[in-house]
């Protein structure tokens, strides 16, 4: 009975002390010294309301947006589903999925040149990558000037302002956060008209 009455108070304790008091230590230092990562890292467009968060990509598919990494997270960018669709070099799914895609981006962007960035064709590990590389968000903006009836250098000059840096100068790969770009596109150059899967309409 003593052991038995040692090993409960154990449990308890721990219990206490990982599930409870820990967490909400944590919570709480989060909120106090990260307020918007803790969060969830949220975007807002001009009116104050969430349209989404810089950790996790989603769905542009009119052609006056920048248009992220495809996802296999689920039914597509789904937050409650991250993952890759662990489909190997010599899956035809796969085979098929990126060819269905070259054809897609080839037809609406005809005047991009080859050969298409490869990440515009393969999802991520976690299938929610927000970013794109600068050079595969300046594939597409031809095809957004055209759009939106605005100058290539303009649309450039938008994207050269918002691409991050290295990490302390030396980790991981310049790069732009899509849902961040596509948001300024709006604010500079005003948004496309009805039905078009905006930001501010996720």
């Amino acid at each position: 009975m003593r052991t038995l009455r040692i090993c409960l108070q154990a449990t308890i304790v721990t219990w206490l002390l990982t599930g409870i008091a820990y967490p909400l230590a944590m919570t709480g230092l989060a909120g106090a010294l990260f307020p918007e990562r803790a969060a969830g890292s949220l975007v807002h467009d001009g009116r104050g309301r969430a349209v989404g968060s810089t950790l996790i990509g989603q769905s542009f598919t009119h052609p006056s947006y920048f248009q992220g990494r495809p996802s296999a997270a689920g039914a597509g960018y789904d937050a409650s589903s991250s993952g890759g669709s662990n489909l190997g070099p010599t899956s035809a799914k796969l085979r098929e999925r990126a060819k269905s895609d070259v054809e897609r981006l080839r037809r609406e962007n005809p005047h991009a040149p080859l050969p298409i960035p490869a990440e515009l064709v393969t999802a991520s590990a976690s299938g929610l990558d927000p970013h794109l590389t600068p050079g595969a968000a300046r594939w597409q903006v031809g095809r957004i000037a055209r759009s939106r009836n605005v100058s290539e250098d303009r649309v450039n000059r938008l994207l050269d302002d918002l691409t991050q840096g290295r990490q302390l100068g030396f980790l991981g790969e310049p790069r732009v956060n899509v849902l961040a770009l596509n948001l300024a596109l709006d604010r500079q150059f005003g948004r496309p008209g009805a039905g078009a899967d905006s930001p501010a309409s996720q």
